[in-house]
């Protein structure tokens, strides 16, 4: 199981940040949570915890939870801002669309993204928290059986 210990939640709806804080928290205890209603001020969070030269990383969040549709910029807009910023440590952040959207068309575009790791229809639960810790898992199992093979 891949470690959980900072997690990120941007949403503008209160509730869904409380109700995923909750599962989040359910489903362990130690999880560092940092949520934001703003994604704007999410990403300038993002700015100074994923600069390379930002050794504290009790601070950068290694999985985000972002939904899309929000009134200061959509989950794409932040996807593409957060792209722009090169100088960020981005590799070891998971970012998974968090959302109540089942539009293919959102679908298709969060698989599209670069940076995205999946989507998730909303509501999160421990059930999707575990498939996704298993898919990561599976593939970081994979990674290392194909590095084993090739030396």
């Amino acid at each position: 199981m891949i470690p959980i210990k900072n997690v990120m939640l941007i949403d503008d709806n209160k509730l869904d940040l409380f109700v995923n804080q909750r599962i989040l928290k359910t489903y362990h205890n130690n999880i560092r949570v940092i949520h934001y209603q703003n994604p704007l001020l999410a990403l300038k969070y993002l700015q100074i915890s994923l600069l390379k030269n930002n050794l504290n990383h009790f601070t950068r969040p290694n999985v985000l939870f972002l939904d899309i549709n929000m009134p200061q910029c959509t989950g794409f807009e932040f996807l593409e801002k957060l792209i722009k910023q090169n100088q960020l440590e981005i590799q070891n952040l998971k970012i998974y669309i968090l959302s109540s959207s089942t539009s293919p068309k959102d679908i298709n575009k969060a698989k599209l993204n670069p940076i995205c790791s999946g989507y998730i229809n909303k509501p999160l639960t421990i059930e999707k928290l575990h498939e996704i810790l298993n898919i990561n898992k599976l593939n970081l199992n994979k990674r290392i059986v194909l590095k084993r093979l090739s030396i």
